[in-house]
């Protein structure tokens, strides 16, 4: 029974039952968790015995002049042997039953319940199921783990490729100089955006360049990918955020009413302390100022550099001991038994979405908050909750924000401000990102296939289908189930196959 809604109109019985020793000058009371009657504190008892004296006309004054008196006996002696105080009954008249209730697992309170308790047996679930798998794998199989694809065996064959993850620092020291040549008036504006052009393309063109002329490692190739991706945003978002503010600066000479209060109290300044701390910082939208925190956590960065390398660990140890042979004893699945590629697909989602998990874990909250911690960068929100996400554009919206708020800035509202339709700028910007998704998996694999092309660009379509789902029915579980389907079970195990029998047939073609 739920004491706080059935205080009033309860009634509750107290019987002071004293010592047959009338000659003791005081009495000393038992504590509710020892009395006969322990469910309740005696404090909370007499706080509920109010709503009864009023039931039968009594006044609370006396059971206060009762308790201040048994309070006085107490303190007087302390050596007596400890006897029931205080017992209460609720009355059996008093109604149990007072307002219309639903189940906590009804479907209109299922979601205002904490189910903190679920949660930690699904964890201990998954952590026996997969304990027990993993156990079997390795008395099945033994130790599986190679590090050829990964790694390369000769690994000074990959030096062209440190050299250019190191070169890249050439481009952001070009980007200052044209902003400061800018700054001080010696070139033109249309110069200047031509200028960046320049510096952009060539800093995107010249690690492609190297990696589809060096024979190197996959992982190598990958990350020099994914590190030009980021200096090339940087770059974009360097260049157009000073060119919207000089053009704000203009404005303003003229006198014309700026809308930006930020700008206004925040004039134009090219400094390279900003620059420098814009390319190293978390994030991709340049702006001369961020919001710092006031210290560093060493501890706390102690701490997650341990899970970093743990997780790590767990998602290197499944794609060697699980994925890879699952891959390597699978047919391409678009050229042999639908029935055998779909069956091989589903088997690989599991594993998948362990890897897509961790890796998720490991970047965008291990790593991105260590980052920000060591740069005191104050704004951490690097991710929002895309697991409930209801729809596929809510999903692209929540997952990566960085990138999101990088397209929303320099891609999606510069489209709606030159005329173009919100769809078509919605359309423009999944192309932008596919593009990239391609480069990145595309380049160091040294094929162009356009599986990940397709596969950012499907997403279009998805986006309406589960946003008419959503608005048809009106049920966040519709909407979540086909997301969680269409990612983590069908799409990304099918781009794993395909990439890999593609690969996999040109290295057999070229030996």
């Amino acid at each position: 029974m739920a004491i706080s809604e059935s205080l009033e109109g309860v009634g509750t019985a107290a019987i002071v039952q004293r010592d047959s020793d009338l000659q003791r000058p005081s009495l000393r009371r038992r504590s509710s968790a020892t009395s006969s009657g322990g469910l309740f504190d005696a404090d909370d008892a007499v706080r509920d015995s109010g709503s009864d004296d009023s039931m039968n006309g009594k006044s609370s004054e006396v059971d206060k002049d009762r308790m201040l008196n048994h309070e006085a006996a107490d303190n007087d002696v302390a050596d007596r042997e400890p006897v029931p105080d205080f017992k209460f009954a609720y009355r059996p008249s008093v109604p149990a039953h007072r307002r219309i209730k639903e189940s906590p697992l009804s479907s209109d309170n299922i979601f205002k319940q904490s189910h903190a308790g679920l949660f930690n047996l699904c964890i201990v679930v998954l952590v026996a199921v997969n304990s027990r798998l993993i156990i079997e794998n390795l008395m099945k199989y033994g130790w599986l783990i190679k590090y050829g694809f990964w790694f390369s065996s000769k690994s000074l064959r990959d030096w062209p490729l440190f050299m250019c993850c190191l070169s890249l620092n050439i481009f952001p020291l070009a980007a200052f100089a044209v902003e400061r040549l800018a700054q001080q008036k010696c070139i033109s504006e249309p110069v200047v955006v031509l200028l960046h052009v320049i510096i952009t393309t060539v800093e995107f063109s010249y690690p492609v360049f190297v990696i589809l002329r060096c024979d190197s490692a996959f992982l190598s190739g990958v990350t020099l990918m994914l590190f030009t991706c980021i200096v090339w945003l940087k770059l974009v978002s360097y260049a157009h955020t000073n060119y919207d503010m000089r053009a704000l600066s203009v404005s303003n000479e003229k006198g014309e009413t700026l809308l930006n209060t930020w700008v206004m109290e925040n004039p134009h300044t090219v400094s390279f302390k900003s620059l420098a701390y814009f390319m190293f910082a978390p994030t991709l939208c340049y702006q001369p100022s961020y919001p710092r925190t006031p210290s560093v956590r060493k501890g706390w960065v102690f701490r997650q550099l341990v899970k970093l390398i743990i997780f790590t660990g767990v998602m290197g140890f499944i794609i060697e001991q699980y994925m890879n042979p699952i891959v390597q004893n699978s047919q391409h699945p678009l050229k042999g038994n639908l029935l055998y590629g779909l069956e091989r697909v589903l088997k690989l989602s599991v594993p998948n979405v362990y890897v897509w998990l961790c890796m998720f874990y490991c970047f965008f909250h291990l790593w991105l908050n260590i980052l920000a911690e060591l740069l005191r960068f104050g704004d951490r929100e690097f991710y929002k909750d895309w697991w409930n996400a209801k729809t596929v554009e809510e999903y692209w919206r929540m997952w990566n924000m960085p990138v999101h708020k990088w397209m929303v800035r320099h891609i999606y509202f510069p489209c709606l401000r030159s005329g173009i339709h919100k769809r078509a700028a919605a359309l423009i910007a999944f192309l932008v990102s596919a593009v990239f998704h391609e480069f990145c998996i595309a380049v160091p694999c040294h094929m162009f296939k356009l599986w990940a092309f397709i596969g950012i660009m499907f997403q279009v379509p998805l986006v309406l289908i589960t946003n008419y789902l959503q608005n048809r029915y009106r049920n966040s579980m519709v909407g979540n189930m086909i997301f969680w389907f269409i990612f983590c079970i069908l799409g990304q195990p099918m781009c794993v196959l395909l990439y890999y029998h593609d690969l996999m047939n040109r290295k057999g073609e070229l030996d």
